[in-house]
């Protein structure tokens, strides 16, 4: 089957999609869209999955939704990065990974026709009230006033609003920086300003293994869950405050993309994991901040049904980088601060992270490899705006 043909034909929105079982979620969010008035024509679908994944039902489904999108297994990936004259960079996007979703990135950037990207992770589903796309679209091109949140330990827990009642920390909150004082006032953010729109979350929060099993829950999710109710006024975090963006609901304008490696993560020989959109967030957050931009936070909510899995699995797989997460937004505050692009702010956060010295951490090494492939991650996007776009067959 002929996979349908880029964006370039007619939309400005990539959607990314990292997937190997439930693809079919796309279908609620394409109805979504639909039962909106969304116009779907501007939507391009992007799954990353796998070889051994059932890439040709991937792509009936998106024949049946008469969508636009592409599906890439390993193989594919791997015949992209050839004709688009990058293949001595196909390490910086490690395999069987989350943090795969960067492939989904340096497609976009190869093609100069989308305007925007939006993650989705397959675990989840719209909400049936709120036209999804058409709300990240519409926190992207926001201005007005907004509430603002800060903390006096710099850090905006995402779920702040009722804390007092689910008492619940994100995935990649610092643990060093819980208990905070929050303070909550209103500022006028210009349009353009954001660059980001990070919709939350109801049904299973996003918690990373310790705080789970802290809640009593040995299946991997939560015994405590979040809705809708859980969620007021939308909000921006001040400036100088750091917060965890989470990429399963998260739209974004293309400027962004190369402050926003995915880091290689699962693939490496410190065995650090689940950090990838974790890491790419304080990263993204550090260039706004910089360079006077904001990420928009709270809707559209999406629902997150999160499998049961092993609790003891994602320990496994976070407890190698918990200690270097305390400690990664310390280390790239500050760095390029005269710096006016994002591409400029990142390659002063490789910088930092490339040649820092963090041997008392544990696997403080990581830290350098990870700015090793930040380097090459600039200079892959760089080599693709230097490569003529691939003709059509």
């Amino acid at each position: 089957m002929e996979e349908r043909r880029s964006a370039a034909a007619s939309g400005d929105i990539c959607v990314i999609v990292p997937t190997i079982r439930e693809y079919e979620c796309l279908r609620e969010y394409v109805a979504n869209a639909r039962e909106h008035g969304f116009d779907v024509s501007r939507l391009h679908f992007v799954l990353v999955t796998e070889d051994f994944c059932d890439v040709d039902e991937m792509r009936a489904m998106l024949d049946d939704l008469d969508v636009s999108g592409e599906v890439f297994d390993g193989s594919r990936r791997e015949e992209w990065y050839e004709a688009n004259g990058v293949a001595e960079y196909g390490h910086v996007v490690p395999a069987a990974s989350h943090a795969e979703t960067s492939f989904g990135l340096l497609y976009m950037w190869a093609d100069d026709a989308f305007e925007y990207g939006i993650f989705i992770d397959d675990d989840t589903l719209p909400h049936d009230d709120a036209d999804y796309f058409g709300r990240h679209m519409e926190n992207l091109a926001f201005g007005g006033e907004i509430e603002r949140v800060s903390s006096d330990e710099d850090w905006v827990n995402v779920l702040y609003q009722n804390a007092d009642e689910h008492g619940l920390y994100p995935r990649g909150y610092p643990y060093s920086a819980m208990d905070e004082t929050v303070e909550t006032d209103a500022v006028d953010v210009a349009s353009g300003e954001v660059v980001a729109s990070q919709g939350l979350w109801t049904n299973v929060p996003d918690l990373d293994a310790v705080r789970i099993l802290m809640d009593g829950d040995l299946e991997g999710q939560a015994q405590t869950r979040t809705t809708a109710d859980d969620f007021g006024e939308d909000f921006v975090a001040a400036r100088g405050n750091y917060l965890t963006v989470c990429s399963m609901n998260l739209a974004f304008r293309r400027e962004v993309i190369p402050a926003f490696y995915q880091l290689p993560m699962d693939d490496n020989e410190w065995d650090v994991g689940r950090f990838d959109d974790i890491w790419s967030g304080l990263f993204l957050k550090r260039a706004a901040d910089v360079l006077g931009k904001r990420i928009y936070n709270g809707g559209p909510l999406c629902e997150h049904n999160k499998a049961p899995r092993s609790t003891f699995d994602d320990l496994a797989n976070e407890v190698a980088g918990l200690e270097l997460n305390e400690h990664v937004w310390e280390v790239v505050d500050g760095a390029g601060e005269d710096a006016d692009s994002f591409e400029a702010v990142f390659a002063a956060m490789a910088d930092a992270l490339a040649e820092g010295d963090f041997d008392e951490w544990n696997n403080g090494a990581f830290l350098n490899h990870c700015g090793e492939y930040m380097r090459d991650w600039l200079d892959c996007l760089d080599a693709l705006a230097r490569t003529p776009a691939v003709a059509d067959d």
